[in-house]
């Protein structure tokens, strides 16, 4: 798995292909962040920033919010506030599912959304 720098940047210069608003400076405005720290982010010389920020690079990315998240090794609130309610389970529940294979975890993911169980 890339880091959060690298997956940034190789987004940012596949949607700057098309279109050049997406530039580091103009991505950087629009985010709210100043352009000399979003490069250094990139490159990995500063940490992935937080969360509202990240979840608006997301935004102006079309990039799930949940993969830029993990990749910045962060949890969003909302998920927190989920896992904080019934932690020793959730931690139970996460460490089982971390060998399963993917279709399995998905048809779990599947199951628990559709009420299937």
């Amino acid at each position: 798995m890339s880091s959060f720098g690298d997956h940034l940047r190789k987004l940012r210069e596949q949607r700057r292909a098309d279109d050049a608003s997406f530039s580091v400076r103009q991505l950087a405005v629009r985010v709210g962040v100043e352009p000399s720290y979003l490069s250094k982010v990139e490159r990995g010389q500063q940490p992935p920033p937080s969360e509202k920020t990240i979840l608006a690079i997301a935004a102006e990315l079309g990039e799930d919010p949940d993969v830029l998240l993990a990749l910045a090794g962060k949890v969003s609130g909302d998920l927190q506030e989920v896992i904080l309610r019934r932690p020793q389970l959730f931690a139970e529940l996460i460490r089982q599912l971390k060998d399963m294979p993917d279709h399995a975890v998905l048809r779990i993911v599947r199951e628990v959304r559709d009420g299937e169980w």
